[in-house]
């Protein structure tokens, strides 16, 4: 499903380059659950912001079911993030003044879905999540696990390919963020395909493949369960 060959990543600050990844080659297929971990600077943020075509390697190659994603142009990249990935951020990133209803409705409001359609789906993807009871809630009116329930709904929205989500559990305590974990189990045992960014390796365990980044490179890739 992805497929990264000898991708690099540079950075100009000023009059330096820095380099966030090193020739990076990895492999994702489809149905996947898979940690990637490492230290602030390791590359793994900069890895996540290419996977989910938020940013473009400066060389290398990214292919996403056999698509060229660092030769899209800005459209193309606008519409590979809108069609084939979901994001899930720690923040929740939710519109305070939209119910979660109207939360998950936005991104097929971009997408051209029609009104009606979008507000079935909506509702039906809170359901999944197990907030149907609280669509007209707004977010200051949810704990924060609901909220981030709410983010994964809004992340499903379009029918990803792909679940891209940044230290989903960074803002929840221990039990509610074991719930987030719960649920994200649950979808890919759906047959989702799921990427989890993290620094923690509590929530790495919860993967069935960690890739672990350090100064741009991978050092460790491994399959199985943890302790």
């Amino acid at each position: 499903m992805i497929e990264f060959k000898d991708l690099t990543r540079v950075y100009v600050m000023g009059d330096q380059e820095v380099s966030a990844l090193a020739g990076v080659s990895l492999t994702i297929d489809r149905g996947e659950f898979i940690a990637i971990i490492g230290p602030s600077g390791s590359g793994k943020s900069s890895l996540m912001n290419i996977l989910g075509g938020l940013d473009r390697p400066t060389a290398g190659t990214y292919l996403f079911d056999g698509d060229d994603v660092g030769h899209f142009d800005d459209d193309q990249l606008a519409d590979f993030r809108r069609q084939r990935i979901g994001f899930v951020f720690q923040s929740f990133q939710l519109l305070p003044r939209l119910s979660a209803l109207q939360n998950v409705e936005l991104p097929m409001v971009y997408a051209g879905v029609l009104p009606q359609e979008r507000r079935d789906r909506a509702a039906a993807l809170l359901d999944r999540v197990g907030l149907g009871s609280r669509k007209d809630h707004r977010p200051t009116q949810l704990s924060g696990g609901q909220q981030q329930r709410v983010a994964i709904a809004r992340a499903l929205a379009n029918n990803p390919d792909l679940l891209l989500a940044d230290e989903p559990t960074g803002a929840l305590d221990t039990q509610t963020g074991e719930e987030v974990l719960a649920l994200f189990n649950e979808l890919n045992g759906q047959g989702l395909t799921l990427v989890i960014v993290t620094h923690d390796l509590e929530v790495a365990a919860q993967a069935k493949r960690r890739v672990s980044f350090r100064d741009g490179r991978i050092v460790q890739d491994e399959t199985g369960a943890v302790g």
